[in-house]
């Protein structure tokens, strides 16, 4: 497994991933309630060519999990000073689910640093999404968290994943959502998920768009979605391939919300594929913001 790197900056700590090198950078952003650990199985492919950055967004994982400002803006704004830090002028960013509102937002604010943007199965896309998370957006809803995942039943690992597989959320899949719910026993990510959660989603559905977020990105962009996704469903794929018909779109049969699990060696070579056949934005200068 990759090893974690530490900074701390602006009061935070900020775990992260760094693997590989190369001119070509690439920035993973994972999904509500994930982690840098849900790109597992492609960092190290990936970073056989390309120097491979995957964070824990603030708020979860090994990062800081402070009460504060959990806004796809705010976001962006971390991974900025992020790079800055890293000193990576520019990339390739890569985002999944939460992760790819996030990557839309991080583009339109901070074009300087981005090359090419590849969406999986993204937020922000149009209003449809699962119902868990409706329901998890409506208040009270941290009251309930505590009772559906307490430590005790969290420490029954085993016995709950083979729940998960006789109600047919099966491995790989089921592994993530298994991940995601686990973590749900520490107050704090509690506390941080509510807080990101309900920036983009609340009873009716995803409350934030980004779909003109990606008619103003002067980046190549490239789609990739699962057509079994009962998250955020495939229909936001072609959404997005009419809101820009130049948006190299990829379905994949039989997929599920996490393609980087369910299918890795494809979306490495999709990846990889889209970074050799297409030049980038045009960066006339280092960015230079502080």
């Amino acid at each position: 497994m990759e090893e974690l790197k530490f900074l701390d900056f602006h009061g935070n700590r900020v775990a992260y991933l760094d693997e590989g090198h190369g001119d070509e950078v690439i920035l993973l952003l994972h999904g509500m309630a994930g982690s840098s650990q849900t790109w597992r199985s492609i960092v190290r492919p990936l970073a056989r060519k390309y120097r491979v950055i995957a964070p824990d967004l603030l708020g979860h994982g090994s990062s800081a999990k402070p009460r504060s400002d959990y806004s796809l803006g705010a976001f962006a704004v971390s991974l900025r000073d992020l790079l800055d830090e890293l000193g990576v002028t520019h990339a390739t960013v890569v985002g999944q689910s939460l992760g790819g509102g996030i990557a839309m937002q991080f583009v339109y604010q901070h074009p300087d640093y981005c090359r090419r943007l590849i969406l999986m199965n993204s937020g922000g896309l149009g209003p449809d999404v699962g119902w868990t998370l409706r329901l998890l957006s409506a208040p009270g809803a941290e009251l309930i968290m505590p009772i559906i995942a307490p430590p005790p039943v969290v420490s029954a690992g085993e016995k709950v994943r083979s729940l998960f597989g006789k109600l047919g959320i099966s491995s790989p899949r089921g592994g993530e959502i298994w991940n995601a719910y686990s973590s749900f026993a520490d107050a704090e990510t509690r506390q941080a998920f509510i807080r990101t959660l309900r920036s983009v989603v609340d009873y009716r559905g995803q409350a934030v768009s980004a779909l003109n977020r990606l008619n103003v990105a002067n980046v190549p962009v490239m789609v990739i979605w699962g057509d079994q996704d009962a998250i955020i469903p495939v229909e936001h794929a072609y959404a997005a391939y009419e809101a820009r018909p130049d948006v190299r779109l990829e379905v994949l049969t039989g997929v599920g919300h996490f393609p980087q699990v369910e299918r890795p060696i494809e979306v490495v070579d999709l990846i990889d594929d889209f970074i050799s056949t297409t030049t980038g934005a045009d960066i006339e200068q280092p960015a230079t913001q502080a």
